[in-house]
């Protein structure tokens, strides 16, 4: 039978012996195998591998663990740092801190885990060089590096982040919110919602404001900005953030939370939004085959919860939201039927809003060259031009 699968497996008579002779052995090549399995076994499983690990590791062998350290997985690295730090001594500390200065990538993040576990006073020398790794584009050791800055609460490159969500730039704008996601700076969350309205990475912004604060938090302080990055995540949902999310963002809840207050028109597009995203989802086997069990079972239980919603109902109530100023406006859009709501849009001074009531018009087959020239005398934006001249 397959090692690995017997380290996976849920039998400890199988297990315990592979793990001690991983460890005892020094076996990095079955550590390898077992990274490389990363993207394939759920998460629980993982953690139950790295508790294996950790029960196989005593004063005896623990410096065996050194040998995997060119071989990173952020699945592992936390039982590795600690295994390190609570069997050993100073020349392992000098050890890792050697890695970190001169060592690959890989290393360096096992590395500055391991210090996260270190006594404060033992790395404040390395500060700077934290700094810098909290740069690099590596991400074990990008993630790792901002985990301990935060908690040595080193606002150094916070202040650098926050500046760069004033950048022109969307690409650096959106970096800053990384950082500052990751750091778990809650109090940039409304400038960073704020980027979010106005970026063209809007969807992958939203994924990061729900690490940094519960959807049922941002939701409980600011009810709309909860509702709107919501609605981004739906939109994006499985195309740029994965359907995991659903279990991740404990998407369940939050629907229920949303369904028990009283409907408002932002609530609605959101509702209208959901159950259309989660009927697709549930109707094509396409889209859960690689699910893990939980995942599934959060995306068929919401589809039942929004399934008896009534579409007409949440409808009526979308058209409070056909404004140029709406921070919904773009989702209400795809639920609406009114060709006059629709063509009072095209007057707007918003040269992407009115690009895409053109395109609706389009996809409903009554675009008319009077649509098109009440848009095009306000479309200066020469790519969006070319656009609407295509339709």
């Amino acid at each position: 039978m397959d090692l690995i699968k017997k380290l996976t497996g849920k039998n400890p008579s199988e297990y315990e012996p592979i793990a001690k002779s991983l460890v005892d052995n020094s076996d990095v090549e079955l550590f390898k195998k077992l990274v490389s399995q990363d993207d394939f076994l759920f998460d629980f499983i993982k953690e139950n591998v790295a508790k294996r690990i950790q029960r196989a590791c005593n004063k005896e062998n623990y410096r065996n663990l050194l040998n995997f350290l060119k071989i990173y997985s952020p699945y592992y690295d936390t039982v590795i740092a600690e295994v390190l730090h609570s069997y050993g001594d100073d020349a392992v500390f000098k050890e890792m801190k050697e890695l970190f200065l001169n060592g690959t990538d890989s290393e360096k993040a096992y590395a500055v885990k391991y210090f996260s576990f270190a006594d404060e006073n033992l790395i404040k020398d390395l500060l700077p060089e934290i700094r810098k790794s909290a740069k690099s584009e590596f991400e074990g050791l990008f993630a790792n590096s901002i985990e301990i800055l935060s908690a040595l609460n080193d606002d150094e490159l916070k202040k650098e982040a926050i500046e760069q969500l004033d950048s022109e730039d969307e690409f650096e704008q959106y970096e800053g919110v990384k950082f500052l996601s990751a750091f778990g700076a809650k109090d940039t969350l409304p400038k960073i919602i704020e980027v979010m309205k106005k970026s063209s990475f809007s969807e992958n912004i939203a994924s990061e404001i729900f690490y940094l604060v519960s959807p049922e938090e941002l939701l409980e302080k600011n009810y709309e900005n909860g509702l709107l990055v919501l609605a981004h995540i739906i939109n994006s949902i499985p195309e740029i953030i994965p359907l995991s999310a659903v279990c991740d963002y404990d998407l369940k809840c939050v629907f229920e939370e949303i369904l028990s207050k009283p409907l408002d028109s932002a609530s609605a597009v959101v509702l209208r939004m959901a159950k259309d995203k989660f009927e697709e989802l549930t109707s094509n086997d396409e889209y859960l085959f690689d699910s893990d069990k939980s995942t599934k079972d959060g995306v068929n239980e919401i589809a039942r919860m929004l399934k008896p919603l009534n579409n007409k109902k949440l409808n009526s109530f979308l058209y409070d939201e056909l404004y140029e100023e709406s921070d919904f406006v773009f989702f209400a859009l795809d639920f609406v039927n009114d060709v006059e709501e629709l063509e009072t849009l095209l007057e707007s001074e918003n040269q992407t809003l009115a690009l895409k009531v053109l395109t609706i018009l389009k996809e409903k087959g009554l675009l008319s060259q009077k649509h098109k020239d009440t848009a095009l005398i306000r479309i200066s934006n020469p790519d969006l031009r070319r656009v609407a001249e295509a339709l």
